[in-house]
């Protein structure tokens, strides 16, 4: 099963901040690209002379991030280090203090029962994203059903995607995208001006032209994209999820985009259903296995 659309669409906003476009009218090599063997960044177009173009990649324990500023020239070179050592910082620190691999994180004491939810406040709003989108995608996404109790990996990459993101806003820098594997977060312009132009490669068949998207705020969150079996598990039977190769959801936030994916992935074809109904999130792809 595929679900691959060329229609324009927008979020619930004033202005449309993700549409689709036509490969014909796409001109211009992307900015972006998201797909089973191109996770990467092109090289199309210059910066605007009044604008400053940082490109900077960091590793944690769990993943590695690419962080592409586009700050305004008011802000000076010392000011946009600020703001990329502000968001590296946050990378690093969520995955130290939440990363449930880690035997001193508070996601750890909290399986151990050594704290609770509230004893820190994005903690508590993680565990609430958490229960939240237990709800949304009726308990197939769901962070307590997996060995050794709470797990919130399958949003943990988004969330701290997006709380970097505030760090990069908070400091002044409007204009950005963060990439890491097939999952991306972007807002405003791209150096050259206008909108952040994302190809989203077929995950598995390479030769498929990819679906463009112009987006100046979104993010794109996808599970499976390797094809790898065994890596999200149906939690309602506890065995591995082996409906589709890989799932691939738009939206406006990441670690709900994120973690719709895994629903689906793990769903497959009856996901479809929470799409509907004006949701803020659709899905680009749902390729099924052979």
């Amino acid at each position: 099963m595929r679900i691959d659309t060329q229609r324009r669409t927008h979020w619930a906003d004033e202005q449309p901040r993700t549409r689709w476009i036509d490969q014909s009218s796409f001109l211009t090599r992307p900015d972006l690209r998201l797909g089973a063997r191109c996770h990467r960044l092109d090289r199309a177009g210059g910066s605007a002379v009044d604008r400053i173009s940082v490109r900077h990649t960091v590793r944690t324990s769990t993943a590695e991030y690419t962080l592409l500023l586009n700050a305004p020239d008011w802000l000076g070179r010392r000011g946009v280090g600020e703001a990329l050592r502000d968001a590296v910082a946050e990378l690093r620190a969520i995955d130290l203090t939440y990363g449930p691999n880690q035997p001193d994180s508070l996601v750890s004491k909290l399986r151990r029962g050594e704290i609770s939810p509230e004893s820190y406040p994005p903690l508590a709003d993680l565990v609430d994203r958490c229960a939240a989108m237990r709800a949304a995608t009726d308990g197939w996404f769901d962070a307590w059903a997996v060995p050794g109790g709470f797990d919130p990996g399958g949003l943990l990459g988004g969330w701290a995607v997006e709380r970097a993101a505030a760090r990069l806003r908070a400091a002044g820098v409007h204009d950005y995208a963060v990439l890491s594997g097939a999952d991306l977060t972007v807002r405003g312009h791209a150096p050259h001006g206008g909108p952040w132009r994302v190809a989203v490669h077929h995950p598995t068949e390479s030769r498929r032209a990819p679906l463009m998207l112009e987006m100046t705020a979104g993010a794109v969150g996808t599970s499976g994209v390797t094809g790898r079996r065994g890596h999200v598990v149906d939690p309602h039977t506890a065995e591995p999820a082996d409906q589709l190769l890989a799932a691939t959801v738009v939206g406006p936030d990441l670690a709900i985009a994120d973690a719709y994916a895994t629903a689906l992935y793990a769903a497959g074809p009856a996901g479809l259903a929470w799409f509907r109904n004006g949701s803020d999130y659709r899905v680009l792809f749902a390729h099924r296995r052979r």
